[in-house]
């Protein structure tokens, strides 16, 4: 969703996915970066910057958006770590947390089918990034809960939501 102070930028017609991307974070004044199949920027969320990523894979017509929030996971919290990525993806919609066994990053990730021309509108690219964001940002708390709360995931969920709930 937008936030206060944002501005819609209108765009005539559909684009490449990484063309729109990266017309959508220089709108926005994010900072960015591109590669012939990528494309890697900052945005700060509510909780934290957040690092986002656009992939395109032409041959298969999929945007995959990735929102990493830079939170670590010490192999002595996996296990709890993984049970709140379980419990957290339950609640979703589109996408799902996932941790990389590279390093144990948390990563938000959607994977996005375009039609046969491979183009996405503008309005689809500001809402699968806010989607992102947004997530990201709905459960930053219970992760922090678990990871240096040393809270139980279930407690750890239900305090976060409680939280956010009330939030004005």
């Amino acid at each position: 969703m937008m936030r206060a102070g944002e501005q819609r930028y209108e765009v005539e017609e559909d684009a490449a996915p990484l063309d729109m991307l990266l017309a959508l974070f220089e709108a926005r004044g994010w900072p960015c970066e591109t590669s012939a199949d990528e494309i890697c920027g900052e945005i700060q969320g509510s909780w934290a910057k957040y690092q986002l990523r656009g992939i395109w894979r032409p041959e298969d017509r999929v945007l995959q958006i990735l929102c990493l929030p830079d939170v670590r996971i010490g192999s002595e919290k996996m296990g709890a770590a993984y049970e709140l990525v379980a419990l957290a993806n339950e609640q979703m919609w589109l996408g799902h947390f996932d941790i990389w066994s590279n390093g144990g990053v948390l990563l938000y990730r959607n994977g996005t089918l375009l039609g046969s021309e491979g183009l996405i509108s503008l309005d689809q690219a500001q809402s699968l990034v806010e989607i992102a964001v947004e997530e990201c940002d709905r459960f930053y708390p219970a992760f922090q809960f678990v990871l240096w709360g040393d809270k139980a995931p279930r407690d750890a969920l239900k305090a976060a939501m409680v939280d956010a709930a009330g939030e004005a």
